[in-house]
């Protein structure tokens, strides 16, 4: 049974003003399609942006030490789905979403539905309060990821590694293709596959193709 809003504000430590834009936030568009409402997809465009921001602003402000790419990197590991998956367990927010019959008959709700409902919360947030209560949640929330990412930024990234690793004992062919593309053009998800001399190795997921092969990777 999903509990009431009120402690979905105790567990992420903010009150709205305007409950509404809190139940936009946490409407995913399988209960949308099903009782004709809005979904939360565009809050979660618009804080998708947000969180860059904020995340770049708190690198760009902290850590002068690092050279562009390596904000971008850390930045990246900050803001993926995994990351904000994480946030979303940490608060609970399975407890909360309005989800249509489709998505609640599956036992586990979908990474990618979690990671993008927190989207959509920080969206809801700056929407209710501006940008200094949205700031204070994101890096409440995202401080010790990239605290921790800040000292592998100068890493090799992971496609580097791993060809290394493949190739020790001679030439393999590594390959990575795009085998999925979804969602509008302003909010692309890219699934990537690797392969090893045509033998499958893993799969990978990121908002531009690049990123979907850092992660198969």
């Amino acid at each position: 049974m999903r509990k009431n809003i009120e402690e979905f504000e105790k567990e992420i430590g903010y009150t709205f003003h305007n409950k509404k834009l809190l139940e936009n936030a946490l409407t995913h568009t399988s209960y949308a399609y099903e009782h004709d409402v809005k979904s939360n997809e565009r809050l979660e465009y618009l804080g998708d942006s947000i969180l860059e921001f904020v995340s770049s602003e708190w690198l760009f402000i902290n850590y002068d030490n690092l050279t562009e790419g390596e904000m971008t990197k850390v930045r990246a590991t900050a803001v993926c789905e995994n990351s904000l998956f994480e946030i979303a367990k940490k608060h609970n927010f399975s407890d909360f979403l309005f989800l249509g019959k489709s998505e609640k008959a599956n036992h586990n709700i979908k990474k990618a539905i979690l990671a993008d409902s927190v989207e959509a919360v920080i969206a809801a947030i700056y929407l209710d309060s501006g940008l200094g209560p949205t700031k204070k949640f994101i890096i409440d929330n995202l401080r010790e990821t990239i605290e921790n990412a800040s000292h592998h930024a100068g890493d090799k990234d992971y496609k580097t590694v791993l060809q290394e690793k493949l190739q020790i004992h001679g030439d393999v062919k590594i390959a990575y293709t795009i085998v999925k593309e979804e969602g509008p053009d302003h909010d692309k998800k890219f699934t990537a596959k690797v392969e090893a001399d045509g033998k499958e190795l893993a799969y990978g997921k990121g908002k531009s193709k690049k990123l979907a092969e850092m992660d198969a990777a």
